[in-house]
């Protein structure tokens, strides 16, 4: 899908969306695009499309790629999500908000990113995260990169809210889930859109009672990501990249420890991002 004029002008951004385990995706994606030759100007990301964008950012060339297929595999591995039952409800009954600590994953962050900062980034970088208090978005574009990424992903239920400057946050998918105005907003003239796969999957009315809230919050989710696509700048294009599955929501996306099918989507999503940049003239476009 592609919206607005021809793309390779101007600033080339990578927008890469939230989803948990789905965020597989966008590594194929991503490699699809360093096969590509395509470079971005600028990243932005929401929830696991903060971790995923941040360590691309740090390089954006192949080894970029490679690094991101080591974080999922860590992810698989070191159970970032790891716990019984009983000490996942030890956790939440301790607690009262969460049912994992967040250690694990900063921990992961701490080792496989190469830089400390935002501004040690060979690339700009924002990510956004969700304020508590102010019941608004919240954009991370410098000082501790660790902490800004960690706030994105604060996923609620799952992991604790992160606490900046006074500040408490949660996960940056509550109120941008696929962030295309903020690149619009920050000069970007060719985007390209790397997300989990959810938009690709039709919605219908929920059958059971766990996709109630599957369904609510996909059409809160996609509504302000059709907006920001029909409010596109004249002379901006958005390459939306297909994720090479599309199936209905449904129970599988409750469980978000399962890694057993990260390799899979990640392949999925390379082949189905090669051949829409193949047919669609992208491949070359956005080039530095």
């Amino acid at each position: 899908m592609a919206s607005g004029t021809a793309a390779g002008r101007g600033r080339t951004a990578f927008v890469l969306g939230g989803g948990g385990v789905m965020g597989a995706a966008e590594v194929g994606m991503l490699q699809a695009l360093v096969e590509a030759g395509i470079r971005p100007d600028l990243v932005v990301g929401t929830s696991v499309g903060a971790i995923n964008g941040a360590l691309v950012a740090t390089d954006p060339t192949a080894g970029a790629v490679s690094r991101l297929r080591a974080v999922w595999e860590d992810l698989a591995e070191r159970g970032v999500f790891a716990g019984s039952v009983l000490a996942r409800l030890g956790t939440l009954v301790r607690t009262r908000t969460h049912l994992h600590s967040r250690e694990p994953l900063r921990e992961l962050l701490e080792e496989h990113l190469p830089v400390r900062t935002f501004g040690e980034l060979a690339i700009p970088f924002q990510c956004v995260a969700s304020s508590i208090e102010r019941a608004a978005e919240h954009w991370f574009t410098d000082g501790p990169l660790v902490d800004a990424v960690l706030a994105s992903c604060a996923v609620p239920g799952l992991l604790p809210a992160v606490e900046i400057d006074g500040e408490h946050y949660l996960d940056g998918g509550l109120v941008h889930s696929i962030p295309v105005g903020r690149a619009v907003a920050l000069g970007a003239e060719t985007i390209y859109v790397l997300h989990v796969g959810r938009i690709d999957r039709p919605l219908r009315p929920p059958a059971r009672p766990w996709e109630v809230g599957l369904v609510a919050f996909e059409i809160a989710r996609r509504h302000r990501f059709a907006a920001d696509l029909a409010a596109l700048p004249p002379g901006v294009t958005a390459h939306v990249l297909p994720s090479g599955g599309a199936a209905a929501p449904g129970a599988g996306d409750l469980r978000y420890r399962d890694f057993s099918g990260v390799p899979a989507r990640i392949a999925r999503a390379h082949s189905a991002a090669r051949d829409y940049l193949g047919r669609s003239g992208a491949a070359g476009a956005g080039t530095a």
